[in-house]
């Protein structure tokens, strides 16, 4: 299976200069996004797991405890769009 087009929405990549810009380990951060376009599956302490709502055909997993990455991947066309990264209360207003 040839590997996922990685996108990164506007949104995410004002998101990913906010995260460098708070000083937060952005290795990490690249560290997922590097297995997700490698369509491995995580590790269990990033507690990936589906979202409802309005994120519905998003998934979410944990970088951090408070620092969360919104993603979903297309299988048809093996897209991996990146939609939000940051803190619970950034993301959902919560």
């Amino acid at each position: 299976m040839s590997k996922p087009k990685v996108v990164w929405t506007a949104q995410f990549k004002k998101d990913y200069k906010a995260a460098m810009k708070s000083h937060l380990d952005i290795n990490q951060l690249d560290k997922v996004i590097r297995s997700l376009s490698n369509l491995e599956q995580l590790d269990p302490k990033y507690k990936d797991h589906s979202l409802s709502g309005d994120w519905k055909s998003f998934r979410e997993c944990h970088i951090k405890p408070d620092w969360l990455l919104i993603y979903k991947i297309e299988g048809g066309r093996l897209i991996l769009t990146l939609a939000r990264t940051g803190s619970r209360s950034n993301l959902f207003g919560k």
